[in-house]
């Protein structure tokens, strides 16, 4: 470790992490690591790194050190190296191509660093097909079928651009993950290792259930009706669940996500609407499943209507004085900062720049008794620490005894688990795949999203993933003590409760502590631990509206429509937005979640006692956008999508193909030569004096699209992917068929992204591969289980015998089993 560390406070206080990284993906993972106390060294080109031009620069640098390296210089690479050998963490975004003839690549790395985690953040991954392709987060987004997912965003046919970096944040967290797994792998071994992640297992993380909502239609042609989208073409609903989450414009023109989706609360919004009544009319008979369009359309208009009938101001008196109701205003990413959960909370934080002046930003990720981990530090100047970070050569001194050891890095950890439907619980199902034992205590009748899809156990199967069931009712005396059993077994625990329901059910954190003073308790809510909105119920549109997500995909949507037709259109894009199940912000909740278990063992490991640990959903969203939440005077503007979203300019868009679409992604100058002779035998781009440079190709993106347009249209979109990949330009052929079935089929298996698994239910399937890939450790990839499937087990393991198993299984304090 250098001996110039700064001072720094949090659980990864003397990690030292050189950071290479210059695209979003990896400034989210480092700015993770600084949050958290380690000491980042970013090492940018003399003319700083790509970053500063991202808008949240001043937020994803935050806490970081500068020092400018040219790694086409040798001498400036000596000193990179030099710098190498004192640090624990290398992180870098560079393409395998690109590593390698910086003498960077895996092996060398491995050789000359025996004890560095190097960690590579890329698109596509080291290895299969595509490892070479740009790794551009649009480019992914076409080819894996998000944005055909999306395509309720603009009322034009065919798929549709996605502002929102989905895969970025999933890449950037999972490389989180493998940092810290090795980090305490380590520990045992001595060795580091390269940990990969790549931003299409990062997407494929966001999904909750409809990876095998797919599967099943696949698998069962014709025995099921798919619903492929909640609204048809013509933008009339078609899935119940529109009404339980509703969007609607109130009188003053704000548009509120409502989320009512139990039968307590879908019963006390049709109350408040005035509606309920209405049920007693034959017309309605098996309401919400309404069969045709039209009544469809009927009711949503009488829903829309009555919400229209009330001022915001109205609304939110009437849903703090009724807390079955839950709404949530539509909000920018600005504004998201204002909310009063977030005031509450102190989630967010004004921090003062030397030149910029104040600079609004969320706090960090994980908070510890009701405070931020750390204390947020302005990001530094280009260069700033050239003088304070030595970059001389140290001396190697003794190395200590090694042993290369191939297990699971997180082999003999054991979570205890207290949580229900996605954004938590998968945290901890991303921690199976690392090697940690999950134990996941849920009630008898089973956890509540086993039923979410219409077929045995295809609701919960992804987040049940490598975890052991054990059914408790803890409500009664005799289950929890089967629970403080558990607890004095294990490493971890989270807790996914609202309020202080975890301290009624006697399972708080001080109860658990009791038993195991040596627990990490992790708390994860949809809102915060307490508060004004502690009480209600979290769902992803929820969130997604209330934390600038939704505008951030919808574009402009949430302003006031001029009149039904208008609502309908924006009602239809702002679902989309924040409600397509593929990317929303559980699946950002739960990858957040896993980071923090982690943190949390970590800083166990090392003797640092984290009390009151907590994340929320609300929170991590709000770390999914900091690009755009990071508000300071002067702030360049955010490119935005085009009006009919086909994406943000001639260079970075969707284009029509002779037999569907392509996506072309060559925004940056370096890019241009390439792509002009990639296209020199259809258009002599260089030659037309509009395109000579990048200010005037911004200039003239129109007349750029204008040329563009009839050429991509003259070939089949794989023909151009082939073409033009193979002359390293970036494009892909726009999947237009879901992500979740995709990432199963034959192509994206061979390629790695997804592997097999055997479940009880499925039987051999494919499943999601495991978000990190180690040099040296293995993963795992299970499948999931039945409820209580594990009781038994693990019950003899705390010494339970067979006649008190079934005196308990007769008394109805567990279940499952036998």
């Amino acid at each position: 470790m250098a001996a110039d560390h700064p001072t720094t406070d949090g659980p990864l206080a003397g990690l030292v992490v050189v950071d290479l990284t210059t695209t979003l993906p990896g400034a989210q993972a480092t700015q993770f690591l600084a949050d958290c106390g380690a000491d980042v060294i970013m090492v940018e080109p003399p003319d700083g790194s790509p970053l500063r031009d991202l808008a949240g620069w001043p937020a994803l640098l935050r806490g970081k050190r500068s020092v400018t390296l040219d790694l086409h210089d040798d001498t400036d690479l000596n000193r990179l190296r030099a710098l190498l050998r004192r640090a624990d963490v290398m992180v870098n975004t560079l393409r395998p191509a690109s590593a390698e003839r910086l003498g960077l690549s895996p092996r060398v790395l491995s050789e000359r660093y025996p004890q560095l985690v190097v960690a590579n953040i890329t698109g596509w991954g080291s290895t299969g097909p595509w490892r070479d392709y740009k790794g551009w987060e649009a480019l992914v987004m076409a080819k894996t079928g998000v944005m055909h997912e999306k395509r309720g965003l603009t009322l034009r046919p065919g798929p549709a651009y996605i502002s929102m970096p989905y895969a970025s944040w999933g890449a950037a967290h999972a490389a989180v993950q493998g940092i810290l797994a090795a980090l305490i792998e380590r520990d045992t071994s001595g060795l580091g290792q390269i940990v990969e992640s790549n931003l299409v297992t990062g997407m494929g993380s966001m999904d909750p259930y409809n990876w095998f909502y797919e599967m099943v239609l696949e698998r069962y042609p014709g025995a099921f009706e798919p619903m492929d989208a909640a609204y048809d073409d013509l933008g009339r609903p078609q899935a119940y669940l529109i009404y339980a989450l509703l969007v609607a414009p109130t009188k003053d023109g704000r548009w509120l996500q409502f989320a009512q989706v139990s039968p307590r609360l879908i019963h006390a919004w049709l109350t408040e609407l005035d509606l309920l009544g209405e049920l007693a009319d034959p017309k309605w008979q098996g309401f919400p499943m309404l069969p045709t369009p039209e009544l469809r359309t009927e009711w949503w208009d009488m829903m829309l209507e009555r919400v229209g009938a009330r001022t915001l101001a109205e609304w939110e008196e009437t849903m703090a004085a009724n807390h079955d109701l839950s709404g949530e205003l539509f909000r920018t990413p600005d504004e998201a900062l204002d909310h009063p959960q977030i005031v509450h909370d102190g989630r967010a934080v004004t921090v003062i720049d030397p030149e910029l002046g104040p600079v609004r930003q969320p706090t960090t990720l994980i908070h510890s008794e009701g405070k931020p981990l750390t204390e947020i530090r302005p990001a530094p100047r280009l260069g700033e620490h050239n003088s304070s970070v030595s970059l001389e050569v140290p001396d190697a001194g003794n190395r200590r005894p090694v042993a290369n050891t191939a297990d699971l890095p997180l082999a003999g950890v054991t979570v205890l688990e207290f949580g229900s439907m996605f954004a938590g619980p998968y945290g901890t199902t991303l921690l199976t795949d690392l090697g940690a034992r999950v134990i996941k205590v849920e009630p008898l009748e089973g956890d509540n999203i086993r039923n979410l899809v219409a077929f045995p156990e295809a609701g919960g199967a992804k987040v049940l993933q490598g975890k052991e069931s054990v059914a408790i009712d803890f409500t009664k005396p005799e289950g929890l003590e089967l629970v403080y059993e558990l607890a004095k077994r294990s490493d971890l625990v989270l807790q996914c409760f609202r309020g202080n329901a975890a301290e009624r059910a006697g399972i708080d954190e001080a109860k658990l502590k009791a038993a195991n003073p040596d627990l990490v308790v992790l708390g994860m809510s949809g809102y915060g631990a307490d508060g004004p909105y502690a009480h209600r119920s979290a769902y992803a549109p929820s969130i997604g509206a209330a934390s600038g997500l939704s505008v951030i995909d919808s574009r402009s949507a949430a302003s006031r429509p001029a009149d039904l037709d208008e609502a309908h259109h924006r009602a239809v894009t702002l679902h989309a937005a924040s409600a397509v199940p593929a990317v929303q912000s559980d699946g950002i909740a739960a990858l957040g979640v896993a980071s923090a278990l982690l943190v949390g063992l970590y800083a166990k490991r090392r003797g640092i006692v984290l009390p009151h640990l907590t994340a929320s959903m609300f929170g991590t969203a709000l770390q999914a956008v900091i690009n755009r939440n990071t508000g300071y005077a002067g702030r360049p503007a955010v490119e935005s999508v085009d009006n009919e979203f086909y994406g943000l300019n001639a260079l970075y868009r969707m284009y029509r193909a002779a037999d569907g679409w392509v996506f072309l992604a060559a925004p940056l100058a370096r890019e241009w030569p390439a792509l002009t002779k990639a296209m020199a035998a259809y258009i002599d781009l260089h030659a037309d004096e509009r395109f000579a440079s990048q200010a005037s190709r911004a200039e003239y993106d129109h007349a750029l699209i204008d040329v563009l347009t009839p050429v991509f249209a003259t070939k089949a979109a794989a023909e151009w992917e082939r073409e033009l990949s193979s002359r390293d330009v970036g494009c892909v052929e726009v999947a237009e068929r879901n992500s979740e079935i995709l990432l199963q089929t034959d192509p994206f298996f061979e390629a790695g992204y997804s592997v097999e698994a055997r479940s009880p239910i499925f039987e051999e399937h494919r499943r999601l591969a495991p978000l990190c890939r180690f040099s040296r450790s293995r993963t795992k990839a299970d499948a999931g289980c039945t409820i209580g499937q594990h009781t038994d087990a693990v019950l003899h393991e705390i010494g339970v015998d067979d006649d008190r198993i079934a005196a308990l299984r007769a008394a109805k304090v567990i279940g499952g089993g036998s």
